[in-house]
């Protein structure tokens, strides 16, 4: 069932995956709904935006290490205080897609 993606909620990413030329078609939009959505701008990653309240997220995130649960608070009080300011961060400090790293192996239950 490609439309089912487990604990994040329903994804077509599995059904887009599987065909080259739709998911040929749909990275470049994909990639700028990513930064118009603006959390990168604020230094956000886009695991940092997933809601806490889920009981699976909050097992995934107290199996963060004592570095990944810093850097993750860090982030997050660094974008409230851009979000008060209504400022972005420096354009040097916005998080390049290049440098984003999925911590969703982490989310995902462990077998």
């Amino acid at each position: 069932m490609p439309f089912f993606g487990g604990v994040l909620g329903i994804s077509l990413a599995p059904f887009i995956r599987a065909r080259p030329s739709l998911y040929r078609f749909v990275k470049p939009i994909a990639d700028k709904y990513q930064d118009a959505c603006g959390y990168r701008k604020m230094g956000l990653l886009g695991d940092d935006i997933i809601p806490d309240e889920n009981p699976i997220v909050e097992r995934a995130l107290a199996r963060l290490t004592d570095r990944q649960r810093y850097d993750r608070a860090f982030r997050l009080r660094t974008a409230v205080q851009c979000s008060v300011l209504h400022h972005d961060l420096p354009k040097d400090q916005w998080i390049k897609p290049e440098e984003v790293r999925s911590t969703r192996p982490v989310v995902l239950p462990r077998s």
